[in-house]
């Protein structure tokens, strides 16, 4: 099996909202990376995360639970989940949410959605909490992940890493990409 020459998906952005761990965090960066998504934004207003992106890059915990992705993943801070729909939406960027639960004003179980709009914000809520109101408010979808056992969640990290893989599958069969 040959690997494939690095490609990124121009124009998508992950989205944390509030995520409580910094592990978890560290491991949806590598995700991010692994994945070929362009950007990771994180809603952080308790600042678990420097402001410098530079700064975030020397933390020992981000580069070891990223495996080291950090240093080459875009990231960027921010102080509210407003301060962030504001930069989405000042780029024209499309949210969307996820969620186990079906929550928004139109929703898509995820294999069975399109997910090649030209800018895409893909948002993940916390560990606790989940997605807050506001963020499924301004969404355009609520991605659902549907479960079939008796544990109706998934880990954060598992979950990026499942929704990212089905959305830069489709954007790269569409060809939204950037060979770098």
């Amino acid at each position: 099996m040959t690997r494939q020459a690095n490609t990124i998906c121009k124009n998508l952005i992950a989205v944390l909202e509030e995520p409580n761990f910094i592990m978890n965090i560290g491991n949806v960066i590598r995700n991010v990376n692994a994945l070929g998504v362009e950007k990771l934004y994180v809603v952080d207003s308790k600042k678990r995360l420097e402001d410098n992106l530079e700064e975030m890059r020397k933390r020992k915990s981000l580069l070891k639970h990223s495996v080291s992705a950090i240093k080459w993943t875009e990231v960027n801070r921010f102080n509210s989940t407003e301060e962030c729909l504001q930069q989405l939406e000042k780029d024209h960027y499309t949210s969307v949410v996820t969620s186990p639960y079906i929550k928004g004003k139109k929703n898509a179980i995820l294999h069975e959605g399109v997910y090649t709009q030209e800018k895409l914000a893909v948002w993940f809520g916390n560990e606790s909490d989940g997605i807050s109101n506001l963020a499924i408010e301004k969404s355009e979808l609520c991605i659902q992940m549907e479960m079939f056992g008796q544990v109706d969640s998934l880990n954060l990290a598992t979950s990026t890493g499942i929704v990212l893989y089905e959305i830069t599958k489709q954007r790269r069969l569409a060809n939204l990409v950037d060979l770098k």
